[in-house]
């Protein structure tokens, strides 16, 4: 791929003015605490990272495997998608914060719910994406992770305890229309059990690209989320709007 002559030039003149780090950053993370000196960051500082685009967002894709034939046969798929993997976009939100495991509203008729009670594994997988009136940034400069877990059933009657409905409905106001007792489909509350995070940072020559444990993951506090910003973000006082992340200090 060729790139055009102003983006050579644009690229050139950010390595002259020490913009973007050297390659050998790849390779190694040198100390100091400048910007200037790229130092990559830790894995904490990444949950950091991944605690706040978990806050913000609200949409992610669900990574499920199809059953084996004989399953497949019951659940109505063809028999040659039986361990094809298949990834769909879900609404989450972040209603247990002190936990950090997500919470899904499940449609007992949905290809991921379904798959999984036929005994797939599971992955929700995350990006950021900037405020589109901020500053354009590569896709692949920006940071991306999966949680990687288990699923586990909210009953109704604690799921009322810690105020789902409510908060769940701040960050998706038409999930009203489907949840538990609704007269369109059964759905039921479950959370993701965050057993492990893979986090992709950015490129890899200025961001940690690896594992996340849980501990790190839900080790990170409100103060570090609150305090964190994120590529696009103008300041502090820059909020998404309220339906998306239902009145959460930002």
């Amino acid at each position: 791929m060729q790139l055009s002559s102003s983006l050579l030039a644009m690229l050139a003149s950010c390595v002259a003015a020490n913009i973007l780090p050297s390659p050998e950053h790849i390779f190694s993370n040198p100390g100091g605490n400048s910007l200037s000196d790229f130092r990559i960051p830790t894995v904490h500082e990444s949950a950091i990272m991944a605690r706040r685009i978990f806050r913000l967002g609200s949409i992610g894709t669900l990574s499920t495997v199809y059953p084996s034939a004989d399953e497949s046969s019951i659940q109505s798929n063809p028999s040659d998608v039986a361990g094809a993997p298949i990834g769909l976009m879900e609404y989450f939100a972040d209603c247990e914060p002190d936990t950090a495991d997500p919470t899904l509203l499940a449609i007992d008729i949905a290809t991921s719910f379904r798959n999984v009670a036929a005994g797939s594994n599971i992955t929700l997988s995350l990006r950021w994406h900037p405020p589109s009136s901020s500053h354009r940034y590569s896709p692949t400069a920006l940071p991306r992770f999966a949680l990687i877990g288990t699923l586990e059933d909210i009953p109704e009657s604690k799921a009322k305890d810690l105020g789902l409905r409510e908060c769940f409905a701040r960050y998706h106001p038409d999930s009203i229309a489907w949840m538990p007792g609704n007269r369109i489909h059964k759905s039921h509350w479950v959370r993701l059990v965050v057993k492990d995070i893979y986090w992709v940072g950015g490129f890899g020559d200025r961001a940690y690209i690896g594992w996340i444990t849980a501990d790190d993951w839900k080790s990170v506090t409100a103060k570090e989320i609150n305090d964190c910003r994120l590529p696009g973000e103008k300041s502090r006082h820059w909020s998404w709007p309220d339906w998306l992340v239902g009145g959460f200090e930002l």
